[in-house]
């Protein structure tokens, strides 16, 4: 997302939609409050039959208007939840019950204006990201030092910047200043304080303590952390969930038994007004209301917890995840490879294979790239530009340097410049990577990856939440991968893996609920086409943060088994919410069909099945909280206690 979808205007226009949005349902009720309250005075004043035809009229008005939204759902072939609710005001009508008629249109704009104000509730968290939002930055003139402010959008790498006391950091940096204590709850849902040295990465919308601090600018504005998750954020808000889908699921049957009980209650009695009574009871409200404000109040549980999740689609089938496929370099590793050893042909030094890979590699954007360039930069050796480069993403790149054409990556890439090259012996948790100078090898790098120690714990939360199988994917050797494999326990490995081979694996999978999370540009079509897409995206790429459904702002993979616990909870709090109201609502109406409850006391009881289902809703705000009931049979004890 660009940074003029995040810019000044756009959050204005955001908001200004929004407030467009929620007055259109409090209008209606207004409106109708109105209507009813001078129907009231008219039968006060004894203007009865003025006061039956304004009801009437104005009841069957918005009969009609709520019926043109229902008979566009019937012709796509969705027997929706509205057939209730027009055919209990018409009903009302035409039994002279005109004053329960009203009171069933009060519940049904009411019932969407109270879901827009839970919805409001719900995802706060999320518009707070926009409004903590950094405008303006405090830059450092070069040379002069003097101080100018200037809007954050036009901060560059390598811009001096002051950030005041209780100021938001506006870029991503590193500290110049000796130490900062920093809240970066915002970003990573920690409350604690966290303390940075000169030196260390500063994220933007980390909120500085208290003293100045300076710091160097590393990204631009919106390809800073902080801008990235509001962009995520604005992405997922107008990703439409299948809330619909959902209540309709329910819809048919729930119509079909109350039809039937009011009709029963009809015949049985020889009074229409039994089934008014009845209908009015059954108004689909718990239906309508549950399923959004469960969905927005999770993805805001999430977002806190420094998960951005794409939709409440998303949530759904989060919920559904049986299997999980892990990428390794970055994602079960730590992602930061150090140097062991430089194996070099006789006629080469190590050191000169070391700095012409290097020199190739400064145009890579594969993982490994950068702990060849630092492994060169600490021996303190000066690299060379290339003329021209090509990288073959996920296989190796190839720079024209002075010296000739330096290949490196693969030993099978390499191969096809350098003819076959024998495989170099590796230790458990070691790679290769090969080098070749036009068409002769001179060596080959051995890194090692150590595994996250996250790692473990994750996938034996995943177990507790569910999850029946794991999977390694990975374009890295078979030993290196088994080595990963065998320490986390998993016995499903892939390795050397090409992107479509990653994609294959997991489109083809038997349990077809297949989560892939991964961090890689190399990662990005395999997310894009899993069940579920997770990417890390603290220091993955962005095409990985695009493609993928849910994207994890810090680097903790723990998040990963919290954003499953989210879904989870999230639909087990709508599914209940929803049969909560179903159960409210077939007992009343059966207490209407036998006479109990009049039709202008049901329209007001249901709207305390209404008020009941919002609250159960609001529940799943706490989705994955430590200390929260467990709400899966399949969970682990502790799995409930989940970071974040």
């Amino acid at each position: 997302m660009s940074a003029s979808s995040i810019s000044p205007g756009s959050r204005g226009l955001h908001r200004a939609r929004r407030i467009v949005d929620l007055g259109a349902p409090y209008a209606l009720v207004t409106i109708t409050l109105a209507v009813l309250a001078g129907v009231v005075i008219l039968l006060w004043a004894g203007q009865d039959d003025v006061a039956r035809w304004i009801g009437s009229g104005f009841a069957l008005a918005m009969a009609a208007y709520t019926s043109v939204g229902m008979v566009r759902d019937l012709l796509r072939g969705n027997w929706g939840v509205d057939v209730l609710a027009v055919t209990a005001v018409v009903s009302t009508v035409a039994v002279g019950e005109f004053l329960a008629s009203l009171v069933v249109v009060v519940m049904l704009t009411g019932g969407e204006a109270l879901e827009d104000y839970a919805a409001d509730r719900a995802g706060r968290e999320l518009r707070s990201l926009l409004d903590r939002v950094p405008q303006q930055a405090h830059r450092l003139r070069p040379g002069t030092g003097e101080l100018e402010e200037v809007p954050a959008q036009s901060v560059r790498p390598g811009d001096r910047l002051l950030v005041r006391p209780a100021e938001v950091l506006p870029v991503d940096g590193t500290l110049l200043s000796e130490q900062v204590t920093l809240d970066e709850s915002s970003l990573t849902g920690e409350s604690l304080p966290v303390t940075r040295s000169r030196g260390q990465s500063v994220l933007s919308g980390s909120l500085n303590g208290g003293w100045a601090i300076e710091m160097m600018a590393t990204h631009i504005a919106e390809e800073s952390q902080y801008q990235r998750i509001v962009a995520l954020v604005l992405q997922a808000q107008d990703r439409r969930a299948p809330l619909v889908r959902i209540a309709d699921r329910y819809a048919v049957p729930f119509t079909a038994v109350s039809l039937i009980i009011a009709a029963a209650a009809w015949a049985w009695s020889g009074e229409a007004g039994r089934f008014a009574a009845v209908l009015v009871l059954a108004t689909p409200c718990p239906l309508l209301i549950a399923p959004p404000v469960a969905f927005l109040a999770g993805m805001g549980r999430a977002s806190r917890g420094g998960i951005i999740i794409r939709g409440g689609d998303v949530l759904e089938r989060l919920a559904e995840v049986k299997a999980v496929a892990f990428d390794k370099t970055g994602t079960l590793t730590k992602g930061e490879p150090s140097l062991v050893e430089v194996r070099a042909e006789a006629s080469y030094p190590r050191e000169e294979v070391l700095r012409l890979a290097a020199s190739a590699e400064q145009y890579s954007s594969h993982v490994l790239a950068r702990s060849v360039i630092d492994a060169a930069q600490e021996s303190a050796l000066v690299l060379e530009t290339a003329h021209e480069a090509t990288e073959r993403a996920t296989h190796g790149v190839t720079a024209k340097l002075p010296v000739g054409d330096v290949a490196v990556g693969k030993r099978s890439f390499v191969s096809e410049i350098a003819g076959p090259i024998p495989p170099v012996s590796l230790s458990g948790g070691e790679l290769a990577v090969y080098v070749a100078v036009d068409t002769t090898y001179v060596g080959a790098l051995v890194l090692r990856d150590e595994v996250r120690p996250d790692a473990a714990a994750t996938l034996r939360q995943l177990t507790g939440l569910g999850v029946v199988e794991t999977m390694l994917l990975t374009g890295d050797a078979q030993a290196t991968a088994n080595h990963v494999a065998s320490d986390l326990g998993i016995e499903d490995i892939r390795a050397e893996c090409l992107p479509e081979d990653k994609v294959r694996v997991v489109q083809r999978h038997p349990l077809r609920a297949v989560m892939m999370v991964g961090d890689g540009v190399n990662d990005a079509p395999v997310l894009a086409s899993a069940y579920v897409g997770v990417a890390m995206g603290a220091r993955g790429s962005t095409a990985a943060s695009e493609s993928a459904d849910v994207v994890v702002m810090t680097d903790d993979l723990t998040k990963v088994a919290l954003a499953v616990s989210i879904g989870q909870r999230t639909m087990s709090v709508s599914r209940q919410s929803i049969w909560l109201g179903i159960g409210l609502s077939v007992g009343l109406m059966g207490l209407a069909a036998f006479g109990f409850i009049p039709a202008i006391a049901g329209a007001l009881i249901q709207e305390f099945v209404d008020l009941a289902s919002i609250g159960n809703s609001l529940r799943a705000r706490t989705a994955g909280r430590a200390g929260t009931p467990r709400p899966y049979t399949n969970e682990i004890a502790g799995a409930d206690s989940l970071p974040g």
